[in-house]
């Protein structure tokens, strides 16, 4: 459901941004294009050799291919894009988020090419883009920021001392960047250099730049941000706060606006402080400044991001206001259409990011190719998906993004979860059931403790998050398997589960990817309409007939009613079952990295699709437990992987920049007296 602000009728003219090239992928695309043709603008997509089918080249008038299928080989490559621009007659570029939205160089080239770029002025990106300065620029300006080390010296011997000086637990993190990239978690003083070197690597290999900083990790904060914009005849406004403290990973999963912690007069002092931020960069456009906020109602600038935000849909719903219009209308050179007194906010709205990630499984990436997908009517959903397209290791893991308003936060919560239980994706594991139980935990209900730990304390570990199949959905996938596996589909409809004899019990047996292999066997009679299925000494009587793949089906399993969508991947059966998603196999064909990997057998196999990008052992040299072997990456997510056991790296079957996929066979650990 398209629930973007209506555009006024009456655009003022000024500065020409037709064509307009989108220099990003996915669903971001769609976004912008959806305002830019409301506006009158047409536009330009970009494509890489991985997004050929992806719906965002549709979205926009034209698209050019760009190649590559990496970030590095694609949308990160600043010239190429301008230079595609320039070809195609391109006016201005809007960067979207991420990639480089916040690269002063490329906007700083996107205007030495005569070119319009929709965002702040080189200068104030990168006025926030180093964090170090920053944090030392608001300090000077009375901005209150943790106490914390940002200075050039980057020994760890003088970033110990820094930490001991600060206090423990600390955080490290990436002085160029953010979104969770080169962020890590100290305690205590013995865990300092391993994270040192861990997020130092990780910020090269994101930003290009290893310098970090040190701050004071403060206990719970939420994490609050305000959105604001400024136009180019000196007027700034604030659109209110976002509260995005849940969080996994450092990386945001739900935000909401207005935040449950505030109330008026810190809404007005940190929009105040907000405003203070631009205008002391000189700042035009759209931008956002976060802030940590204790629970004394102590708040610290933390950083800027000058650009749109992934999460900037729940302020459009309260506000009534199309972000991306306003963008495209100051990088036209008119004023703000709206002054402060004139802002104001109706009810209350929450975004839930859907993720290609097993939450059970450390809420690893996954990727693989879409089956089914079918958003729900029931609230607005920003994605750029459909049923073929191949989500790639190479990029973000966010798949899209559900958005529900209501009246109140209980309201706007409660459509969300029913909007998400309603939406099929089925194809690769995603997080759908895991923002299900967290938006119904009693805790994210009350809302009062909501902050940056609400997931490591409420879902601390992978058996937390993990959902098992019950024996009514064990019978579900069971009658599926017999009465609708591809087979039986190529039967004429009118012949299916019909037989001139009174049917016979056939056997099966399947395993579930939980991600856990879970095992379960019987028989089934299964007849038209009607089926008898034993499982484990019990017997269940199934009424109905299959549906579609892909298509929505009910059928009783005993006295439970189940509604159900299913597609086939091969002979796996992907099942959802209400807000459930489950991978269902033969048995014998079932293999998890932990069911045939790990510490059993010394086999070290990739917990994800992605790309080798360090190896730390080489074949034959003595290992102990847990000691790292070789590092994964795949969609902004470093992974490093340990030997299972003491013994004797006696495989290792990978090299840097190889391509792996998910349980891949990727190094073997002998006893170092030889394999037992």
């Amino acid at each position: 459901m398209d629930h973007v602000p209506a555009i006024s009728p009456q655009i003022a003219p000024g500065q020409r941004l037709s064509p307009l090239l989108i220099a990003n992928r996915g669903e971001i695309v769609l976004r912008i294009a959806r305002t830019a043709r409301r506006m009158g603008i047409t536009t330009l997509a970009i494509y890489s050799d991985a997004d050929r089918a992806s719906p965002h080249r549709a979205a926009c008038d034209d698209a050019i291919a760009i190649g590559g299928e990496t970030p590095a080989q694609s949308y990160l490559r600043g010239e190429a894009i301008i230079a595609l621009a320039r070809r195609a007659g391109a006016a201005a570029i809007h960067p979207g988020y991420g990639f480089l939205s916040e690269n002063a160089a490329f906007a700083q080239a996107v205007a030495d090419a005569g070119l319009v770029f929709v965002g702040p002025s080189p200068q104030a990106i990168a006025a926030m883009g180093d964090k170090a300065a920053a944090r030392r620029r608001m300090a000077a300006i009375g901005l209150p920021v943790i106490p914390g080390y940002d200075e050039e010296d980057q020994s760890e011997h003088v970033l110990g001392m820094a930490a001991r000086e600060i206090g423990y637990p600390v955080m490290v993190k990436a002085a160029a960047g953010g979104g969770g990239r080169g962020m890590r978690l100290v305690s205590e003083p013995a865990e300092l250099a391993p994270a040192l070197r861990a997020a130092a690597a990780e910020a090269k290999a994101a930003f290009g730049n290893g310098q970090l900083i040190l701050e004071r990790a403060l206990i719970a904060p939420r994490h609050v941000e305000i959105q604001i914009f400024a136009d180019a005849h000196g007027r700034i406004v604030h659109l209110g706060e976002r509260d995005c403290s849940v969080q996994r990973r450092h990386q945001k999963v739900v935000e909401e606006a207005p935040s449950p912690g505030m109330n008026e007069t810190l809404r007005r002092r940190m929009g105040e402080a907000a405003i203070t931020v631009a205008r002391a960069i000189g700042y035009v456009g759209a931008g956002t400044v976060e802030f940590l906020l204790d629970a004394e109602g102590r708040f610290y600038f933390m950083e800027m991001n000058t650009r749109l935000q992934v999460e900037h849909p729940v302020t459009e719903l309260i506000t009534g206001i199309d972000l991306v219009e306003w963008q495209l209308r100051i990088a036209r050179g008119e004023p703000l259409p709206l002054r402060q007194e004139d802002i104001h906010h109706q009810g209350h709205a929450v975004e839930a990011r859907l993720c290609a990630e097993e939450p059970a499984d450390g809420f690893l990436p996954r990727a693989g190719t879409i089956l089914s997908w079918a958003p729900s009517p029931a609230a607005r959903c920003d994605a750029a998906l459909a049923p073929g397209v191949v989500v790639s290791p190479h990029y973000d893991s966010m798949l899209g993004k559900v958005i529900a308003h209501g009246a109140d936060r209980a309201q706007a919560i409660a459509r969300l979860a029913l909007a998400l239980e309603e939406t099929t994706l089925l194809g690769l594991a995603t997080n759908r059931q895991f923002l299900i139980r967290l938006l119904r935990h009693p805790a994210f209900l009350a809302g009062d403790t909501v902050s940056t730990a609400f997931i490591p304390t409420h879902f601390p570990d992978d058996a937390s998050r993990a959902a098992a199949p019950d024996s009514s959905i064990w019978g579900l996938a069971a009658w599926l398997a017999v009465v609708a596996n591809p087979l039986a589909a190529s039967w004429p409809e009118a012949w299916r589960g019909w037989s001139s004899t009174p049917p016979l019990p056939r056997p099966w047996r399947l395993a579930c990817r939980a991600p856990v292999a879970l095992e379960r066997q019987g028989q089934i009679e299964a007849g038209r309409g009607q089926a008898m299925l034993r499982l484990e000494g019990r017997e269940m009587v199934i009424v109905g007939t299959p549906a579609a793949a892909g298509e929505p089906g009910e059928i009783m399993v005993g006295e439970t009613s189940l509604c159900y969508r299913f597609a086939w991947q091969g002979e796996a059966l992907w099942l959802k079952c209400g807000g459930q998603d489950f991978l269902f196999a033969p048995q014998s064909r079932v293999s998890t990295a932990r069911q045939e990997g790990g510490e059993g057998d010394g086999t070290v196999r990739a917990p994800m699709s992605g790309r080798v990008v360090g190896v730390a052992r080489a074949a034959g040299e003595k290992v102990v437990r847990g000691q790292g072997v070789l590092t994964l990456e795949a969609m902004k997510m470093e992974v490093t992987l340990p030997a299972p056991r003491d013994g004797v790296l006696t495989r290792l079957a990978v090299a840097p920049g190889h391509q792996v996929v998910l349980g891949q066979v990727l190094a073997v650990v002998e006893p170092a007296g030889g394999a037992v």
